[in-house]
């Protein structure tokens, strides 16, 4: 498929799967606000060092069924390694998966929540940057991530839809494209 139609095809996808999972939540959760991120996110995310091959990054990707992993350094959350990482920066370019490294391929620049912010926040930031997925973290510390889907899962219908929206645009390609 050319690239001009992949874009537009993939935000709809995105959009349309966004109203599906959050129209089914109507009756749900009245909002998002009150809420706070550590009452949502997946705590103790599985990571990755940065020294550790893209091979194993991989491999960890599928048997979690994850788009990205944390890369954590003694403890301190330096990057985030995503599966369009691995496609644009190591396959894209024939190195070798084996060799190549984490940290020669991880986005640094990382937008991150605390896990007493509230979930509204966290959503406005997922819009704002276009990503997925945020990590939180406790003093550079990973402690959890907090996803799209769990903002769904506790939030309402119409906020999580608009965020599904903005992160899916189709002028543009999220960083955390997984």
């Amino acid at each position: 498929m050319p690239a001009a139609l992949a874009t537009p095809a993939a935000a709809a996808a995105g959009v349309a799967a966004g109203y599906v999972l959050f129209r089914r939540r109507r009756n749900g959760p009245a909002a998002t606000a009150g809420k706070r991120v550590d009452e949502a996110m997946t705590r103790d995310p599985h990571s990755v060092a940065p020294g550790e091959p893209v091979a194993e990054a991989a491999r960890i990707m599928r048997s979690d069924d994850v788009g990205s992993l944390p890369v954590v350094d003694a403890g301190r959350l330096v990057g985030i390694v995503t599966d369009r990482d691995i496609a644009c920066r190591v396959v894209a370019e024939s190195r070798d998966p084996q060799v190549t490294t984490v940290g020669e391929v991880a986005s640094g620049d990382l937008v991150t929540v605390r896990p007493e912010q509230d979930l509204s926040e966290a959503l406005r930031l997922m819009a704002r940057h276009q990503v997925r997925r945020l990590p939180v973290v406790d003093n550079d510390r990973l402690i959890g991530i907090v996803a799209q889907t769990d903002v769904a899962l506790a939030g309402d219908d119409r906020s999580t839809g608009e965020v599904v929206e903005q992160v899916s645009a189709p002028n543009s390609v999220p960083r955390d494209a997984a």
